[in-house]
């Protein structure tokens, strides 16, 4: 039984998996938009919204949660505490949103775009 299981597998095991997740949040947080699909987007989405979080919170600890979750990207752990993080001072969440652009020719997949407010 699946019981209270959450998340998406994406057809991937765990390492791989997670290393999208992390790629993608990165790339958000670079690019402050990015074009996937609407699985992967619907689960980085509120690991997004957690970095962001963190870093208007502005501590110590705060940093370093965000450097682990993060390791090796100091450009971009850098932009979020100093230019992300005061963007949205005044507001309390909803830091992304999705916009549906189409389908991937391929497979037709529902294509979106993830990006910060």
């Amino acid at each position: 039984m699946a019981h209270r299981v959450d998340g998406r597998k994406l057809s991937r095991k765990q390492g791989p998996r997670l290393a999208l997740y992390r790629n993608l949040v990165v790339s958000v947080l670079r690019y402050e938009r990015v074009k996937t699909t609407e699985a992967k987007a619907k689960e980085v989405r509120p690991q997004v919204e957690r970095m962001i979080t963190l870093a208007k919170r502005g501590d110590l600890s705060a940093r370093r949660a965000v450097i682990a979750a993060l390791p090796d990207e100091p450009l971009v752990i850098s932009k979020l505490f100093d230019e992300i993080a005061p963007k949205y001072a005044d507001r309390t969440s909803g830091y992304t949103r999705i916009v549906r652009v189409g389908q991937r020719q391929g497979d037709a997949a529902p294509i979106v775009q993830l990006e910060l407010v």
